[in-house]
């Protein structure tokens, strides 16, 4: 299973905004922004699972505990399908999702 952290972190790294993400994985920007936050009581497995793979598609791996070296799960980007620049994490905000 995906975390919110890893989700959040594979939307900056691809420079999505939270509509586009909704976009491209059908989930609504609304439900989007619950998973991310990290107090949501329940994630549903369905909806990380249409998260997880609509990221795939867009060119991230996501990285279990242990898969690589010295450990921990993350997220790793594969391919970029984009030329543009995309979003620094540290600009990726509320602002920016529209």
């Amino acid at each position: 299973m995906i975390t919110p952290a890893q989700i959040r972190a594979a939307r900056a790294l691809l420079g999505l905004s939270i509509d586009q993400l909704s976009a491209e994985s059908g989930v609504s920007a609304f439900l989007i922004l619950q998973v991310e936050d990290e107090k949501s009581a329940t994630l549903d497995q369905a909806t990380m699972l249409t998260l997880r793979g609509a990221l795939e598609r867009a060119g991230m791996s996501f990285l279990a505990d242990g898969d690589c070296p010295p450990g921990g799960m993350g997220v790793r980007l594969v391919a970029r399908h984009d030329t543009g620049e995309g979003l620094r994490p540290e600009n990726l905000n509320a602002t920016n999702d529209g």
